[in-house]
């Protein structure tokens, strides 16, 4: 929970009369990652037959998977057990070659027939606009030396078309007025066709594609068309029963068919990836090693040859091909997004979405404080759990987040004395005003400050983590010279000291002094960090460049250091401002509902103007708010402590929905 899965690296020989079991074996169960290792393989062992296997199980594999989709079936995962071994190819082939020529005819009548009816309604729209127009589409369409464009003009374009044309002989009609785009109709010698085309574009004409197949009036062409359309519906319906009937003839045999090939294909991808010997191969990946004794077994199992060794690796140093696989069950889940979308952990760093499920509600909540609309809220996030609801389970992921966030605002909200924006319900209760702490908007100045003072006390534990991973990885120059290490907190609380000292009456003089002091020592640490951690890794104490840059460099490098502290800092200050500016909102709404009602507290106007306005609240504030406690965590907490850049533990799974 507080750290990634502890790893294994296991190596395996396998000999070639076993190895399907073994891969097998590996690719069922869902906790191997395998490691390409055919760089450990023999050269000059001419082409693998293996690549060519798996080349033609995929090519297969997709064959089945379009005959499934052009009779709507869904492919289903079976168990991980539930195969023998790798099919045959020659075996399987002519089954599928049976199925797909049995499909193929009525499915590719289907497309045809829809892009007909596509193409017949198209039509139908086209000419719609001019069906009481008297006249003869043929006409317009056969004359040998007339050329014509029926369309539709904006109207404020007619007068820049009949300029384009003023020396050009010409006919120009309006078949039915409108007054955004009526109907025209352009006529002109067949010689002339080009000048008309391009004098036609200019002024934005659309022209109407008429069907060549029809003659007639519009009015004659658009029921005979409508006709086309009833008929090629009827024969889709008609298609679509027919592939229906073939969807549950076939079901059935297309799922083992699908399975099959799916799992040969899996299998065979997988041995593409062994180093090969001449009568072994070699297997090299990552096992979790809770999973490791279990997982030996069953190799044993399937090989009484095969060699195993197991490299347990400790989570001290630097592990950067090390898989990491996050345990963070149940509620935990949903905020292991946040982490990883900020990064992946490092196998040797704590896994910080335990730490992110606490602090992101915290501030949220202390951001959003409104009894009513938290509970609201947390309604909401409970509905996206529950997936009732079949279109917001594409939310549901993110439901216990939402859930906690409101939750934690419901609390803030008692703390703040809020519900639904009013602030006089919670302190005249008898029970609920023994809640209340304070109200933001009566008394700025204690909100801001309290926050700050949050703000700095997760700056600090931030700092302590960083040191925590440092420690952990064996990285001394880290741990002891970085911004974020040792000697950048002592600077920290240093000059924190240092500010209490010239604010606080009655500080002593003589601790300011000894504070300056430290302040200058931790400089040195701070801008000597770079030598000082190549010294702690073994190289010569060495400074790049002149020293006169380096000093140059080192100033500006203090600068920002202090303005980086006093900014991380400061940021918190939004959470309290974000606060006061909640109930500024829910002010504003209730001035609002007040002149709704002509200047009274009640009446319909006024509820529905309020209930309307916590809606808006909830959803528009919630967003904002959402956003800025992620850029608290991104830019102020997580970037002290995690660095992130692990590789994603990515298991060789055949069976499940749930393992896939």
């Amino acid at each position: 929970m507080f750290f990634p899965k502890e790893m294994t690296e296991v190596e395996l020989i396998v000999h070639s009369k076993d190895l399907v079991a073994v891969a097998k074996v590996l690719s069922s169960h869902g906790v191997f990652q395998q490691v390409d290792s055919t760089y450990l393989g023999l050269e000059n062992l001419g082409p693998s037959t293996w690549q060519e296997k798996a080349g033609n199980y995929s090519t297969l594999e997709r064959r089945i998977q379009s005959i499934m989709q052009a009779l709507n079936l869904k492919e289903d995962y079976a168990s991980s057990s539930d195969f023998e071994s790798m099919v045959e190819l020659d075996t399987i082939r002519p089954a599928v070659d049976r199925i797909e020529e049995d499909v193929k005819k009525s499915s590719e009548q289907l497309v045809a027939e829809k892009k007909k009816l596509e193409l017949l309604e198209s039509q139908l729209r086209q000419l719609e606009p001019i069906a009481d127009v008297n006249v003869e589409v043929g006409g317009l369409r056969k004359s040998a030396y007339l050329y014509s464009i029926l369309g539709i003009l904006p109207a404020a374009n007619i007068s820049r078309l009949e300029t384009s044309l003023s020396r050009v002989p010409h006919v120009f009609f309006t078949l039915r007025e409108d007054k955004q785009k009526p109907v025209v109709w352009l006529l002109g010698p067949r010689s002339n066709s080009d000048i008309l085309e391009r004098a036609a574009k200019s002024a934005y004409l659309n022209p109407l594609s008429l069907p060549d197949e029809y003659d007639g009036t519009p009015e004659e062409i658009t029921g005979l068309i409508r006709k086309s359309i009833t008929e090629s519906k009827q024969k889709i319906y008609e298609l679509e029963e027919h592939i229906t009937k073939l969807s549950a003839t076939h079901n059935k045999e297309l799922q083992k068919l699908w399975w099959d090939v799916h799992v040969s294909r899996m299998m065979a991808d997988a041995i593409v990836r062994f180093g090969q010997l001449r009568n072994t191969y070699v297997v090299v990946g990552w096992v979790p090693s809770a999973d490791l004794e279990f997982f030996t077994q069953r190799l044993k199992q399937a090989s009484k040859e095969i060699l195993i060794e197991t490299i347990p690796t400790e989570r001290s140093g630097h592990h950067s091909n090390v898989p990491v696989a996050l345990q963070n069950p149940g509620i935990l889940g949903s905020f292991e997004v946040l982490t990883t979308t900020y990064a992946r952990p490092r196998y040797e760093e704590i896994d910080p979405t335990i730490i992110i499920a606490f602090t992101f509600p915290l501030l949220f909540g202390a951001m959003f404080g409104d009894a009513g609309q938290g509970l609201v809220m947390a309604l909401f996030g409970a509905l996206l759990v529950s997936r009732v609801v079949p279109a917001l389970r594409g939310m549901s992921g993110f439901g216990w987040v939402i859930a906690a966030c409101g939750a934690s605002a419901t609390v803030f909200g008692l703390l703040y004395g809020s519900f639904f924006g009013f602030e006089e319900i919670l302190p005249e209760h008898p029970f609920f005003k023994h809640f209340i702490w304070i109200q933001p908007l009566h008394d700025p100045l204690k909100i801001l400050a309290t926050t700050v003072g949050v703000g700095i006390v997760l700056i600090n534990f931030a700092l302590l983590l960083n040191m925590y991973n440092a420690w952990r990885a064996r990285d001394w120059g880290r741990f002891f010279f970085d911004s974020h290490g040792l000697a950048g907190s002592i600077l920290y609380w240093s000059v924190l000291a240092l500010v209490a000292s010239l604010a606080i009456p009655g500080f002593p003089i003589p601790s300011a002094v000894f504070i300056v002091l430290i302040v200058l020592a931790t400089l040195v640490g701070v801008v000597f960090a770079e030598p000082l951690k190549h010294w702690m890794e073994g190289h010569p104490l060495h400074i790049e460049g002149s020293l006169g840059m380096f000093a140059f460099q080192a100033f500006f490098e203090v600068y920002e250091k202090f303005i980086s502290m006093l900014s991380n800092t400061m940021s918190y200050v939004r959470v309290g401002a974000f606060a006061i500016a909640h109930g500024g909102f829910s002010l504003a709404i209730f001035i609002l509902a007040k002149l709704a009602s002509g200047g009274e507290d009640g009446g319909i106007g006024y509820w529905i103007v309020v209930a309307i306005g916590n809606l808006l609240i909830i959803v528009a504030e919630g967003f904002i708010v959402g956003i800025q406690t992620m850029r608290l965590h991104y830019y102020e907490f997580f970037s002290k402590f995690f660095l992130g850049g692990g590789v994603s533990y990515e298991p060789l799974a055949l069976a499940t929905v749930r393992e896939k």
